[in-house]
Parts: C-alpha cells; structure tokens; sequence
C-alpha cells in the first residue's frame, strides 16, 4: 500500500472537501485528489461520494475509517517515542529523590547540570515514598532501597550504609555514664514503625529511652545535631555536618543499595542519558561517605 495516501484519506474524511483536506496537510488539491484516487483504485472500491455538503464516506470508507485512525495513532506514537532524539539535549524531565539526598547532596550537582544544559528543565519530586515508573509517575529515580521490583532500566551504584549517630556533644557527656544496654541514652523515636524498633533492638543500646514520634528524618538530623539523642541516619550524614558523629560501639546497616532509575521509554533519550550519567557520577564521587567502615 502507498502508505503517502493515508493522511489524504483522513484529512478528506475529517474535513469533508478535497481543498480543506489539502489544506490541512498543507498540499495542493491536485495531490489530495491524485492520491485518493490511489487509495481507491488499490482498493478497487470507492471511497467517497461527492453531494451537494461536499464529500462524504461511502460504507467501504466507514468501515476503513477505525482502521486507519488506529494506523495514525500508531505512527504518532512512533514518532513521539523517537522524536528528539538526535537533537540537542532540551526538553524536560521529572526526577525524584527523598529530601534529604536532594537538599544536602543534589543540590549543588542539580545547580552544575543546569549550567551546564540550559535548555534541560528538571520538575524535582521530593518525597519519602516511592514514585511509580512503572505509573509513570516519574522519569527517573534516585533510590535506597532493599530491592528494586519495578520495570526500570536501572544502575545500581553502591551500597548505602545506615548507622546510628548523635551529636560529639551528646556522646562526650551521655554515654560514659551510660548502663550497659543503653540506660540512660536517649533514641529520638520514629513512632508506631517496627522497622526501626528491630533495629533499636539489634544496637548495643536496646534499653535506651524512645522519646517522640517524629516520622521526618530531616527533623531527625536536626534534633541530632541539637543533641536531643541518638537516631538512625545515612553514613554520609556527617560529611556534611561534622558536629554529628557515629556512636562508639555501633555497627552499620549495609541491606540498602542506591539506584538510579530511568523508566525504560527513555533509554535513548539524549536529555535523560545526561541527567543519569551526571548524577551517577556524583553520587560515585561521595561513593565512600555512603559506604563508610
């Protein structure tokens, strides 16, 4: 089939006359006329009936109209999924992450990209729950998590260490007349989260007083470094703020990797490949403050 007939076909069937259907694909009467009468002579069927309103389907041209609209919508899609990509890096893209990796880590390397791609703009989801790639409710992904069980194209980086931490402050002065299992200490409290009363149970500091149902992890970090106590943070914590310091006699928790995410449509996608690239090569660069010892 001469597949050049098609968009002919469909733009007389939409606008009723051979000079509107030339119109809207910006030709000439001449070659919407030539190229229905293709279409036709193919098919050995008229298409169209011609009265007083202009043109109008014959019953073969109904029932070809649904298929070749299924056909348009088919190519669009086509080109949609294609388009751009051998253009400059432009356009936009929705990332993701949780507070506190984007405001202490991303920021400043979101700041160097956009320098870096002015025609590149990043829609930033802040969110302690996960958004969907698989929904399409992101484009990309930053993640620490136990296991990824979406289909995403995916870059595992490194694995994530979480350690129990508190201010220099509070560990100078609480823990020398701490019990043996923490009596005395203080843990700032995640609330009603069996997650984080396991991990309580599996420190040194099993006895050690929960006060406060705090769900925020960001609050978590400032009332650490205020010296409200002990809670649980990402190792790289105390690379930006050295007041806060991992307390003695305490193991990290390695079961967390990081990932970068990209929902699969984009894997060619120039603007997506850049973002991903850079950012995976500055999380690389703090790779031994996410690890630790």
């Amino acid at each position: 089939m001469d597949w050049k007939s098609l968009p002919a076909f469909l733009a007389v069937a939409r606008t009723g006359s051979l000079r509107a259907g030339a119109e809207q694909l910006d030709g000439t009467h001449a070659t919407v006329r030539r190229q229905i009468e293709a279409l036709e002579a193919q098919l050995s069927t008229s298409l169209f009936r011609r009265n007083a309103a202009g043109l109008t389907l014959t019953a073969a041209g109904r029932r070809l109209l649904p298929q070749a609209l299924e056909a348009e919508t088919s190519l669009l899609k086509g080109f949609s999924a294609v388009k751009g990509l051998d253009r400059e890096a432009s356009g936009s893209l929705r990332l993701s992450a949780d507070p506190l990796t984007a405001h202490y880590l991303l920021a400043p390397v979101l700041a160097e990209f956009a320098d870096l791609y002015p025609d590149i703009e990043i829609e930033l989801k802040l969110s302690y729950f996960l958004d969907s790639i698989e929904k399409d409710e992101t484009d990309i992904s930053i993640r620490h998590v136990l296991e990824v069980d979406e289909d995403a194209v995916g870059r595992k980086l490194f694995p994530l260490s979480i350690g129990t931490f508190a201010a220099r402050s509070y560990i100078d002065a609480a823990l020398p007349a701490a019990g043996a299992k923490g009596q005395g200490l203080t843990w700032i409290g995640y609330g009603d989260v069996p997650e984080m009363k396991a991990m309580v149970e599996n420190t040194p500091f099993s006895q050690a007083r929960v006060r406060h149902a705090i769900e925020d992890p960001q609050m978590h970090l400032h009332l650490a470094r205020a010296g409200a106590g002990m809670t649980f943070l990402a190792n790289w914590v105390p690379s930006v703020f050295p007041e806060l310091q991992r307390v003695p006699g305490t193991k990290l928790d390695q079961r967390r990797s990081t990932w970068i995410l990209l929902h699969s449509g984009l894997r060619r996608v120039k603007r997506a490949r850049l973002l991903v690239d850079y950012l995976g090569a500055a999380l690389i660069e703090r790779r031994s403050d996410f690890i630790g010892k």
